[in-house]
């Protein structure tokens, strides 16, 4: 007698599980058997979805083992493709299918190859897929565009989509949302436009997810008013959609408008997650908001966030950092549950950021007592400008060396890093090197080494990397125009620096900023032209700021023009009036002309504000280890700190017989005259010499470098001690470098 066929209800619970999941189990009559082939197709499928390969195999192999009835058919591969767990199954995969005669008629499979060798990074074989199809459609072509998006070649992917458009298919809003990305990988805005109009003319504008991908790309991109129209337009928005407003808004500096759509979401009824978050605390902080940070690191509180999530919990550390409360930001990441590598990284550019390169680089060798945590690109973009502004040449080149053990030497943002480490150090050959070897498709690099040869003084060079950069077809942008006219300010090349001023606005389109004019005035003022400076400050479209108004007093110190010098003085008192080394320009300033009632008129203006002048300090690397020095006495004297005064009367001595006066006007306390000398032989420059000479062979080069600009009778002495050692003394200060050799400087006196 036959066997009853087995009802559906009667399967096992498993095989009932799979069917119901897969949607087959609809389509089954109740007294009908389950065709054995289904039902293995249906298990493949399912362990696939669940990432389970390991089940789904040996299914295909148990399949391949059968007689004609249960071979393999077109719905068989693709699951299992998707499911590959490496490229070589991939591989297997392909030639059993080919084998079988199941791959070419099969346009599902196919397609679902070339995207399974995109996720392994296998361009040419994914090409060779594609191009062997003798029928495509639209799954394949976008299963081809977001895989070489993935794998990070946008030019291929733009090309492969015009390629889509010129035979005559029609994409959908997946073509077009994986597209979209490509034009802020390439920072292609036209390109952007074209997939809008696109997007519009094959009524896929109305689509959620093309108009989220828009938002996305415009915000990226600085589009906001494109952005802001598309937002506009939308008839219904999710989270997704607000979560790209705001944070292009964010990226873009319009912080408060990222606030103010922050409260219009919640006043839509749309509920934040965490990337809400990360946009709206960064927003906070940039608006210097220390009562919103405190209301949004709550919201994170009350949502459990601090504890269950570790991005939320890295955006409240970047969040205090950036309010320059980097106490608060420490003891957020000491509540932390979880740090990983990026958790670090956050602390470590927060110290940076407020200027505390010791303890960014203490925090970085902290997290390399974890074995846990191996430092990536942001950790090596974090520390390296610490080694930058420390000048720990030596320490910056063994992560130089790490760079290259984990792969990252060539990478764009480590390598302009390391450029700039090797200017800052005084070593141009090696960052010029560097240079060369980079991928150079962005200004990062060329920014780095036209900084790195202008604060040299060297403008001329400067400005032929700049014509170089042009004739490679890369498109300057404000960074490099302050660069560039730093360089001229340097190298007193004044018209020059007015050509690239114009330059900049009437080829580029580029609008200056404080920083711009700050250097147009500098260098004007270097050149003695002040009162074309002054001209030039009074037609600013802008209100000056400190800086424009500080470099104009710094010529006047230099030139003697103590009116003018007042006219400055009077801004930036008003500016910022708590910068105390404002009044010592001014101080220096009548002291040079010999107008000592104006001295004692600013001495007695600082005591009566009791101002404290800015802490000065030095750094010097000997034997690779870093040593910095503070000006003055200090409560915790250094080790070596009766050798380095011994060290330090006898060059005094030296130095007085070559006819060295010390100025003390660069001293604002109101003491007796030897004590205002014993106080500038204390500045922190010449306790980092002393020891330099004292701890390494003679006639060996010094690398000195210093927080604040150098003081006039400092770099006066260094003359005299680069004289006396026959040394060559590099000293690099706030505003450029100093090559002090034979009793010369490379400044010509004039910085």
């Amino acid at each position: 007698m036959p066997r009853p066929p087995m009802p559906s209800s009667a399967l096992p619970r498993g095989v009932h599980a799979v069917l119901v999941t897969s949607g087959h189990l609809r389509h089954l009559d109740p007294h009908a058997q389950v065709p054995p082939l289904l039902l293995v197709n249906s298990l493949i499928a399912a362990f696939s979805r669940a990432a389970q390969p390991r089940l789904a195999f040996p299914l295909l192999r148990r399949l391949l083992a059968c007689a004609h009835p249960l071979r393999p058919d077109d719905f068989t591969f693709p699951p299992l493709v998707r499911a590959a767990p490496s490229p070589s199954s991939a591989a297997q995969l392909h030639a059993c299918a080919l084998r079988l005669g199941l791959l070419h008629p099969n346009v599902f499979a196919a397609g679902s190859l070339a995207h399974a060798y995109l996720r392994f990074g296998r361009v040419a074989e994914a090409y060779r897929v594609f191009d062997e199809m003798p029928e495509r459609d639209v799954a394949a072509w976008n299963a081809m565009v977001s895989g070489l998006c993935r794998n990070a070649r946008p030019a291929e992917a733009v090309a492969l989509f015009g390629r889509m458009v010129g035979e005559g298919f029609v994409g959908d809003a997946v073509t077009v949302s994986s597209v979209l990305p490509m034009c802020v990988l390439l920072g292609d805005w036209v390109l952007a436009l074209v997939m809008h109009v696109y997007a519009v003319k094959h009524g896929l504008d109305k689509e959620l997810f093309v108009c989220n991908a828009l938002i996305d790309v415009y915000g990226k991109l600085g589009m906001l008013e494109a952005a802001g129209r598309v937002f506009d337009g939308m008839d219904l928005r999710d989270l997704v959609t607000w979560n790209s407003i705001i944070s292009g808004h964010e990226q873009d500096g319009k912080v408060v408008a990222a606030v103010e759509l922050f409260h219009g979401m919640r006043d839509s009824g749309v509920s934040p997650d965490v990337l809400t978050l990360v946009s709206l605390a960064s927003a906070v902080a940039q608006c210097g908001d220390d009562r919103g940070a405190k209301s949004v690191h709550c919201y994170v509180m009350r949502r459990g966030w601090d504890v269950d999530d570790i991005i939320a919990g890295n955006a409240m550390v970047d969040m205090y950092a950036k309010l320059s409360k980097i106490e608060v930001a420490q003891r957020v990441f000491d509540s932390l549950s979880a740090r990983d590598v990026v958790s670090w990284n956050t602390l470590i550019t927060g110290y940076m950021q407020n200027g505390l390169a010791n303890e960014a680089i203490k925090t970085y060798n902290q997290m390399l007592k974890h074995e846990d945590l191996k430092p990536i690109q942001g950790t090596l973009v974090s520390v390296l400008p610490a080694y930058s502004h420390l000048g720990a040449l030596q320490q910056g080149m063994r992560m130089h060396a790490l760079s290259v053990k984990i792969g990252l030497n060539l990478d764009v943002y480590v390598g302009t890093c390391l450029i700039d480490l090797y200017a800052k150090c005084g070593k141009l050959v090696e960052a010029m090197l560097l240079f060369e070897l980079l991928p150079r498709r962005s200004t990062g690099p060329w920014n780095a080494i036209i900084a790195g040869l202008g604060v040299h003084g060297h403008g001329e060079k400067a400005l032929g990397v700049f014509s170089q950069m042009r004739q490679e077809g890369i498109k300057p942008d404000h960074v490099t125009f302050v660069s560039l006219l730093a360089a001229c300010s340097h190298a007193g090349l004044v018209d020059q620096g007015q050509s690239f001023f114009d330059l900049m606005q009437t080829v580029y389109s580029i609008v200056p900023i404080a920083k711009h004019y700050a250097c147009m005035v500098d260098m004007l003022g270097r050149a003695g032209k002040l009162d074309e400076a002054f001209e030039f400050i009074q037609g600013m479209p802008i209100k000056p700021d400190s800086a424009v108004w500080g470099a104009l007093l710094g010529a006047c110190r230099i030139y003697g023009n103590v009116e003018m010098g007042k006219v400055a003085s009077q801004n930036l008192f008003e500016l910022d009036p708590e910068n105390v080394g404002y009044y010592v320009l001014m101080s220096n300033m009548y002291a040079k002309v010999g107008k000592w009632d104006g001295v004692d008129e600013v001495r007695s203006l600082v005591r009566r504000q009791n101002l404290q002048k800015t802490p000065g300090w030095s750094s010097i690397e000997v034997k690779r280890s870093v040593s910095v020095f503070y000006s003055g006495n200090q409560t915790d004297p250094h080790p070596q700190h009766e050798d380095i005064q011994r060290e330090l009367q006898n060059l005094l001595a030296k130095m007085k017989s070559l006819g060295y006066v010390p100025d003390c006007s660069f001293v604002l306390q109101d003491v007796e005259e030897d004590e205002k000398e014993q106080i500038l032989n204390n500045h922190s420059e010449r306790l980092a010499i002393a020891f330099g000479i004292i701890n390494t062979p003679p006639r060996t080069p010094l690398h000195v470098y210093k927080n604040l600009r150098v003081c006039g009778d400092c770099h006066n002495a260094t003359k005299y001690i680069s004289k006396i050692t026959e040394r060559e003394i590099i000293v690099r200060d706030s505003n450029r470098f100093h090559h002090f050799k034979d009793g010369h400087c490379s400044c010509g006196d004039f910085w």
